[in-house]
């Protein structure tokens, strides 16, 4: 009986939409991908120009991952008030606006406090967003993969990268050189544009996105919300090896997490500081269209072996050469280029082209295996309450996984200032050592589905 509500509230979600539409889908995936590029690279860039310190930049926008942090128990609440298409409208007006307050705000005397109160409110909006369109994805797909749509749904989503790291990077760059560094008014340019887009993109959603999904709003009483999460993370933490899950999705991006937003800090730190001193369009060029192919490529080369993996059962057996191994080489040795940047510090931005190159595609590529094993971990969970309903155990271990970048983001930019940016890199590179020690000690215990 209770299957049979089940299948037919899943027919009554998915009878509105139940194919997916050209028509809307890559524009909804370029604005989920663009609102996380404004709230997590933009905006440490924009923080550099300005003048804070590495330590206050990492410190600050590392307070950036926490609706992904505690997304798990504000998720069902926002599942049960509305249905996705009135969240991704919402969330865009509320992204159009907020980014627009940025674009004011950073030419205000309280330019800092401002700024960062929207950018943490565009963070709430953007986690909504990103939740709600691949709510919707999923709904309208029924839960199964088309290939066309997921080469779509990525494709676009690495265009809104191409654009916010890259486009408007430059195009910061360039009004600053019209105006003559004028950073503040670049920037808040910049921002009202992509306020400006993010505005044109509701009115289009308005019309484009499928409508009739009232069924998909139910009034619940909180307390059955709260029950229910308690459930799954009691049911999570009770399932097998527990604790090797935990190391994977705390410890094995250690490296990763201190690198992230220092890496960028250094491209565009001035020669004097040790950085590279890349200008805004240089900036843009190498992360914006270089880094992006690279990442694509990797991703590809990703994605081949999991589908050899998948036909190559035996391969998993094979300790020497566990795709897992694959993935920590992948994932932490290409970080040993910003090791060589920082002494040599390359002039040629072909050179520095080339190292990007390197570290993208080895990222890409690590990345992509290890979100592999990471939605094996939430499709294999043990217990009812994961299999009956898995998104709640996929927001616990995305949460896991934004907690491991946003503790050591935290002290990332204040450990780099006490050391400098070539002892900083070493440390990174060291520090791959808990990779492969957490790499070891799950192929000597368990079998992750592969």
């Amino acid at each position: 009986m209770k299957k049979d509500k089940t299948d037919h509230h899943t027919s009554q979600l998915s009878a509105p939409c139940s194919q997916l539409s050209l028509r809307w889908l890559p524009s909804l995936y370029f604005t989920k991908g663009l609102s996380q590029v404004v709230v997590m690279t933009l905006s440490v860039i924009l923080y550099k120009q300005l003048g804070l310190t590495n330590g206050e930049i990492t410190f600050y926008v590392a307070w950036l991952y926490l609706p992904w942090v505690i997304k798990p128990f504000w998720k069902p609440f926002v599942d049960r008030l509305q249905n996705r298409r009135w969240w991704i409208l919402l969330t865009q007006v509320l992204l159009g606006a907020g980014i627009g307050g940025v674009a004011f705000t950073i030419q205000a005397q309280l330019w800092l406090q401002g700024s960062l109160c929207l950018f943490w409110l565009l963070a709430f909006a953007s986690a909504t967003h990103n939740e709600a369109s691949d709510s919707l994805y999923r709904d309208c797909s029924s839960g199964n993969s088309v290939p066309l749509y997921a080469l779509v749904r990525n494709l676009s989503q690495k265009a809104a990268v191409l654009v916010g790291q890259g486009v408007l990077v430059m195009l910061a760059g360039n009004i600053q050189v019209l105006y003559r560094n004028f950073i503040r008014y670049s920037w808040s340019l910049v921002f009202y544009v992509v306020a400006g887009l993010f505005l044109a993109f509701f009115l289009y959603h308005l019309y484009a996105l499928p409508r009739g999904e009232e069924g998909d709003s139910r009034p619940v009483p909180s307390s059955s919300v709260w029950g229910m999460v308690r459930e799954h993370i009691q049911s999570f933490s009770r399932q097998p090896n527990v604790g090797l899950i935990l190391l994977l999705l705390l410890l094995f991006r250690l490296p990763e997490a201190l690198l992230n937003k220092v890496s960028i800090l250094f491209l565009i730190d001035s020669s004097r500081n040790g950085g590279l001193g890349l200008s805004p369009q240089e900036y843009g060029l190498v992360m914006g269209t270089v880094g992006i192919l690279a990442l694509s490529v990797g991703s590809v080369l990703g994605t081949k072996m999991i589908r050899s993996m998948l036909r190559h059962s035996p391969f998993r057996d094979r300790q020497n050469t566990s795709p897992l191994w694959w993935t920590a080489c992948a994932m932490t040795l290409p970080d040993m280029v910003y090791v060589y940047l920082s002494y040599a510090l390359p002039d040629s931005l072909l050179l520095v082209s080339l190292c990007v190159l390197i570290e993208q595609m080895g990222y890409g590529f690590g990345f992509t295996l290890y979100l592999h094993f990471v939605n094996g971990i939430t499709e294999n969970s043990s217990g009812s309450s994961h299999k009956d309903n898995p998104q709640i155990t996929r927001s616990l271990v995305k949460a896991l996984m934004a907690l491991s970048f946003m503790l050591p983001t935290m002290i990332a930019g204040t450990l780099q200032m006490r050391v400098g940016y070539r002892s900083f890199f070493v440390i990174v590179v060291l520090l791959c050592v808990v990779t492969f020690v957490v790499t070891s000690s799950i192929n000597r215990r368990t079998k992750f589905p592969y």
